[in-house]
């Protein structure tokens, strides 16, 4: 979808212009018949949305146990069904029940403070990235951002090789979605997230770190600065961290 608009100067001069629009809609999940949460989200790769979402909700453990995965466009939007096996069954019954508030910040369904001090797995051992990897990998990031091409208006989610090729690359209007698309993707590849890493064009916010962290990510790459919180919990967790990847420099956040 596209729209003819016009393009105004200061000294109010204007032109017509095309732009694209990235493509938003509402997004129901459910899993086992039961409604989990309903995200706006970019209505593509909605396979590896649910897995992904799953994986970082703790409903799963592995990709396995989501199954029957079946997308059907509706009137308003779009659904998503899954099956859940194992204990994901019974943390499915209990958050719907008690089920409070709706997001896609990693923060669905949480009632109080304490669960979202709560400790963040331990990061596996790993050996630190060279610099020069990121920049590698941040150069051949840009020409497969298609969608942040046309529009102007997605976050990208990707995981790089230790030798700092693109192996894979999400992209959604919500920058949490698009990091939930690429863990989910690689879970259905059966590739894990560590050697090598992951990049997020999107703000490194808390729940960025979290859901690398949970997704089994031993570093993580964003383009803009983190925030406190998000710079407490990679450290905590010993996630590497960098941020403010730009093409001349990169910032060594943790350890």
């Amino acid at each position: 979808m596209s729209g003819d608009l016009f393009e105004v100067k200061p000294d109010g001069t204007r032109r017509a212009v095309t732009r694209a629009w990235v493509p938003e809609a509402p997004v129901a999940l459910e899993f086992n018949g039961l409604s989990y949460a309903v995200m706006m989200a970019t209505p593509a790769e909605l396979e590896d949305f649910a897995t992904g979402f799953a994986l970082n909700e703790g409903l799963a453990a592995i990709a396995a146990e989501i199954s029957d995965i079946a997308v059907a466009e509706v009137a308003d939007g779009w659904i998503v069904r899954a099956q859940l096996l194992g204990l994901g069954i019974d943390k499915l019954t209990e958050r719907v029940r008690s089920r409070v508030a709706e997001s896609s910040c990693g923060l669905c369904g949480i009632d109080n403070l304490a669960e979202v001090a709560r400790a963040l797995p331990p990061v596996a051992a790993h050996a630190a990235i060279e610099p020069a990897v990121i920049f590698t990998a941040l150069a051949a990031l840009k020409p497969l951002q298609h969608l942040t091409r046309q529009t102007g208006a997605a976050h990208a989610a990707a995981w790089a090789s230790s030798e700092g090729a693109i192996g894979l690359l999400r992209e959604d209007v919500g920058r949490h979605n698009a990091m939930d698309k690429l863990v989910g993707a690689m879970a259905r590849a059966g590739r894990p997230l560590s050697p090598g890493f992951v990049i997020s064009t999107a703000r490194c916010s808390y729940e960025i770190v979290e859901k690398a962290v949970r997704a089994g990510a031993t570093t993580l790459v964003c383009v803009s600065l983190p925030t406190s919180l998000a710079v407490e919990r990679a450290k905590a967790s010993g996630l590497s961290l960098w941020a403010l990847a730009r093409d001349d420099s990169v910032l060594l956040v943790s350890p």
